[in-house]
């Protein structure tokens, strides 16, 4: 426990943290609901926008609405047929990031409900696309994509929010050995992105593998000739939540996607031979950048 969780557990009666721990799921989610079921019903109308002023999760996204929605209908209008849209509930199971990437269930916004907000699309789709693949021959293939606002708890620097939309692709297969699938599926998602940023972002499309000399080698003689990109072999940041390589996507200087292979869909599986790959753009940085530089054609 940090020191506010231990703080918080030395004000309570001795042995609760026991008895809570005890209680099975709908027992707790009682619980917890009658509590909050109590809370509200202190909350006043001043209390409401004293905490729409204040309360960084609830406040609205600087982003414009109206840019913002004829960017996404375009990259929506892009998307190869072979993609299909999902339109993500606002929340996943509990544990959705947790049971399959080390990140922490701290930077996650959890419900009382045995659920958790959205704070990461390519979970929620990789889950979506396990449970399609389970469906299908072992041979068959999944691609998927959405658009969707994440909500993450972590500080995030001065000028970002802690709500954002995303515009992302997974894409989950059998390995069919030699490095073949992962550069079929990379090659996949980077010819979209190309096709989506537009010239006057300098959009710039970065790779990096992650010890796998023959990943290195299709995408030198498979990926590289039918679509720009280029290297970035000092690349650390994402080793372990990525395996086998990893891409960025740039305008100019700026960050505004990222992506990578994961085991995600082979956990969900249970299935080794399967190959997952996430990547995704900020729409909102997009659009930011867009309109600095000119209108998408």
């Amino acid at each position: 426990m940090n020191d506010a969780e231990r703080r918080v557990w030395s004000q309570l009666p001795a042995g609760t943290r026991e008895s809570l721990a005890g209680l099975s799921s709908s027992d707790l989610q009682t619980l917890l609901l009658s509590v909050a079921r109590a809370r509200a019903s202190r909350v006043r109308p001043a209390d409401l926008v004293r905490r729409w002023r204040e309360d960084r999760f609830v406040r609205p996204a600087a982003s414009d609405p109206r840019a913002l929605a004829d960017l996404e209908a375009r990259m929506w209008r892009l998307l190869p047929a072979d993609f299909e849209g999902v339109e993500l509930s606002p929340v996943v199971p509990l544990g959705t990031c947790a049971a399959v990437t080390p990140q922490s269930q701290d930077r996650i916004v959890s419900t009382v409900r045995t659920a958790e907000v959205v704070s990461d699309s390519t979970n929620a789709l990789a889950i979506e696309a396990a449970h399609r693949r389970l469906s299908q021959p072992a041979g068959g293939e999944v691609h998927v994509a959405a658009c969707h606002r994440m909500l993450r708890a972590q500080r995030f620097p001065a000028g970002f929010g802690s709500h954002f939309r995303l515009f992302a692709l997974v894409s989950s297969a059998r390995d069919t050995g030699s490095g073949t699938t992962q550069a079929r599926l990379l090659t996949r998602h980077l010819r979209y992105w190309h096709s989506v940023l537009p010239a006057e972002v300098e959009p710039r499309l970065l790779f990096t593998i992650f010890d796998s000399p023959v990943l290195r080698e299709r995408v030198r003689d498979t990926v590289a000739p039918a679509v720009p990109v280029t290297e970035l072999p000092d690349r650390e940041h994402g080793r372990g939540y990525y395996v086998e390589g990893a891409i960025r996507i740039a305008a100019g200087s700026d960050e505004i996607g990222d992506g990578g292979f994961t085991t995600w869909t082979a956990q969900l599986m249970g299935n080794a031979k399967e190959r997952c790959l996430v990547s995704c753009i900020s729409t909102e940085r997009l659009a930011a950048l867009t309109a600095r530089t000119g209108p998408a054609g």
